[in-house]
């Protein structure tokens, strides 16, 4: 009986430990960018209406009026010579990403910036804009409500800003009017760009590949790039060949990684750091200055005046510290967190430690601060 239940616990373990490998694979497609799979930049200068007297001042933003003027004659109405002096248009940059393999009649979202002294583009409506790529060609039309970030309130005392609400979004705001040519079903070949380039992943990548269609597809160029041959996959075209290839699990390999954030005393360690045993020892040394000024004042009915004599009170103050501990090394990262702990020190003190802990040459691992 008790053999019986070993064999099952065995047979149990098996049978997790491929889920528990399956747990660190991640999709092909989440680890590389397409060669050529890519979006282009759009951008525009347009001109938002409707905005509730927190416009641009046209005395301070000339080009909000001259493109005012041009939108309104391409419309019929002659404003030649006429003085215009509206406080709810602001002129903004519109900008987009067209995505790749988008087709005429599709929609992407824009992003409105103001460029002038507006105040807000709250409640603004963005008039139709004609969006350029890099070779001046217009291949989308940008028009709609505006939603903005944030918010302005304005009073003879003192105002309140939350928010930045001289920017905002138009979902969907932008219609595809031109297409980019790209024949996708003319590749015979495909490179994929790793977007953390690492030769262990690369050739996970290159094995996991070959794998799967039972033959050499894919060959590692280098740390960055895995090269696929898509006359050897037996696929009909080049679409059919990726959409195999981007759902394949491979598990990436990462680089040990210390980030740390001084503003907000962030600190986030990657699986792989460690730290070798160490003696660590950090102080607490307090200089306080304090101004203390005396007024002296004659007698009365004495001839003199009074005067201020300054008086300085400085003190240095050797808090107690947390002495000289010890961190053992550590084979996990939750030993090492465990030895960090164990000094008792705030997230800005332990920032301080791991660097000299990384200058010591005991922390292995890459230190990024930001």
């Amino acid at each position: 009986m008790k053999l019986l239940l070993k064999v099952a616990q065995v047979l149990s373990a098996l049978i997790l430990l491929p889920s528990l490998v399956m747990a660190n694979e991640i999709r092909i497609k989440d680890l590389v960018n397409f060669d050529g799979v890519r979006g282009n930049d759009l951008v525009g200068y347009g001109l938002i209406v409707g905005l509730n007297g927190t416009g641009d001042s046209l005395r301070n933003a000339p080009y909000t009026e001259e493109i005012m003027s041009n939108i309104l004659e391409r419309l019929g109405v002659n404003v030649t010579g006429e003085q215009l002096r509206p406080k709810n248009v602001a002129a903004v940059f519109v900008t987009a990403t067209l995505p790749p393999f988008s087709r005429a009649g599709g929609q992407i979202d824009v992003t409105v910036s103001a460029i002038g002294d507006a105040k807000s583009l709250l409640g603004g409506t963005l008039v139709m804009t004609p969006l350029n790529a890099a070779d001046g060609e217009i291949y989308a039309v940008a028009q709609g409500t505006i939603i903005a970030g944030g918010i302005a309130a304005q009073g003879d005392g003192g105002g309140v800003v939350q928010g930045v609400p001289t920017a905002g979004v138009i979902p969907s705001g932008a219609r595809v009017e031109r297409e980019i040519e790209f024949d996708f079903t003319s590749l015979t070949s495909m490179r994929l760009a790793l977007r953390e380039p690492d030769f262990t992943t690369a050739g996970r990548i290159e094995n996991a590949i070959n794998q799967n269609f039972g033959r050499q597809v894919a060959l590692m160029t280098d740390a960055g790039t895995v090269e696929v041959d898509i006359q050897r996959t037996g696929q009909p075209t080049a679409a059919h060949a990726l959409g195999q290839i981007e759902n394949i699990l491979v598990a990436p390999e990462r680089k040990a990684r210390v980030v740390v954030d001084q503003r907000s005393g962030t600190i986030v360690m990657g699986e792989d750091v460690r730290i070798s045993r160490v003696a660590v020892s950090q102080g607490n040394l307090t200089l306080r200055i304090q101004e203390q000024p005396l007024v002296v004042q004659p007698n009365p009915f004495a001839n003199g005046q009074t005067i201020v004599v300054p008086r300085t009170d400085a003190e240095i103050d050797k808090g107690e510290g947390t002495g000289l501990a010890e961190v053992a090394g550590g084979t996990s990262l939750s030993e090492v967190i465990a030895g960090l702990n164990a000094l008792g020190v705030a997230p800005h003190d332990m920032i301080d430690i791991l660097k000299s802990i990384k200058a010591a040459g005991a922390l292995h691992a890459e230190f990024v601060v930001r």
